[in-house]
């Protein structure tokens, strides 16, 4: 059933053409596919897939919506930053800051950013394979 299927995130956005802007600024990421007005297809070099559509609900899950599986989370955040991305920081039980990177026992490091569409973003080290 859904275990041979592949995952899709859909990344909600005011304005599209703003966001555009801010994935290939500062995220240097540019769209493979484009439903005009309606919604953006990005492709990453890891084979993942996402979209970004135009709804008036951007901004508002509270919660990260989509996150970057890299090799490097300190070398990222300090890319990203060098490019104006101001990271989070979140009053997280048992982790550790440093300059904007969580390290979490057990779990790796991690470092969450809000889009132009104050969707919640991530980098991190990887998910358990396990």
């Amino acid at each position: 059933m859904l275990d041979s299927g592949t995952v899709t995130a859909n990344v909600p956005a005011g304005d599209l053409n703003r966001a555009r802007q801010f994935y290939a600024e500062k995220l240097g990421l540019t769209p493979y596919s484009e439903f005009e007005g309606v919604m953006l297809l990005y492709r990453t070099a890891g084979g993942t897939i996402f979209s970004i559509y135009e709804t008036e609900y951007a901004g508002q899950a509270g919660h990260t919506v989509a996150q970057w599986h890299v090799d490097d989370v300190d070398a990222e955040v300090r890319d990203l930053k060098a490019k104006g991305i101001t990271f989070e920081q979140y009053d997280m039980p048992g982790v550790e800051w440093n300059d904007g990177v969580a390290s979490m026992p057990g779990m790796g490091k991690a470092a969450w950013f809000k889009d132009s569409e104050g969707n919640i973003l991530c980098v991190d080290d990887g998910l358990p394979q396990s």
